[in-house]
């Protein structure tokens, strides 16, 4: 029996993603009292993840490569830090227009048009019955300060499962190369000192391992860049590495 991959389901999927990494982006220039960051997406409208004492929402328009609307819900404390600023108050949405451009950056070539200053209930209700929507709490531990939330309408030609991939050229990913592992006792480990050696389960010839996320990608050989590692690609290993450099080309 083969499986079928539904196409909508897909494309959501990808726009999940894209927009956790718009999230992440948006959270560094959100001013809160300490690191904001991602937490679990949610799709559904109703089921949104708002800070506790939401105070005000910046709502702006999203044209270029992807158009749609996006909402940033914030909590009293950030509105206040705002309001209270050692220049004077400053208009809310003019402040979290940075932010709201950082977001759109990870969507590829995409403008923020009209920001404004929105109650909150009413800016997420605009959001509703107009395409793919997201919404991303942005938090700090338990303390919840944000919210990113997107609804956004994709082109044609991204609706396509393997077209859809071209939405995460300007994702940034995490690129790992590993040159080896080994197994230790919690006594090993205790007792490692400087100038010990840690023998790895790879032969000093064998190629190294490219990961990205986690998952194997690539082999190669590690070399020298001026006076960093780099890895000359020897070997293409994963389905996935093929499906994005097709959807790169």
């Amino acid at each position: 029996m083969t499986a079928t991959l539904d196409p909508t389901q897909a494309a959501s999927e990808t726009i999940t993603a894209v927009v956790v990494a718009a999230a992440r982006a948006a959270a560094a220039l959100v001013p809160a009292g300490a690191e904001l960051h991602p937490g679990p997406a949610v799709t559904d409208p109703d089921a949104v993840p708002v800070p506790p004492a939401a105070a005000a929402a910046v709502s702006a328009r999203l044209s270029g490569e992807i158009t749609g609307d996006v909402v940033l819900v914030l909590s009293a404390e950030v509105v206040e830090a705002l309001d209270n600023s050692p220049v004077g108050p400053m208009d809310v949405a003019t402040a979290l227009r940075p932010a709201l451009e950082a977001a759109a950056a990870t969507l590829g070539r995409v403008r923020v048009d009209a920001e404004r200053t929105e109650d909150p209930v009413t800016a997420l209700d605009g959001l509703r019955d107009k395409g793919m929507f997201v919404a991303v709490p942005l938090t700090a531990g338990t303390d919840h300060q944000a919210t990113l939330a997107l609804q956004v309408t994709l082109p044609t030609a991204a609706r396509a499962p393997r077209n859809s991939l071209d939405l995460l050229r300007h994702v940034a990913m995490e690129v790992t190369v590993e040159i080896g592992r080994t197994r230790m006792t919690v006594g090993e480990l205790l007792s490692l000192h400087p100038g010990e050696v840690v023998e790895l389960d790879r032969a000093a010839s064998a190629p190294a391992d490219l990961l990205v996320n986690g998952t194997l990608i690539a082999r190669g050989e590690v070399v020298v860049v001026d006076e960093d590692f780099g890895l000359r690609i020897s070997e293409i290993v994963s389905d996935a590495a093929a499906e994005l450099g097709a959807a790169q080309a």
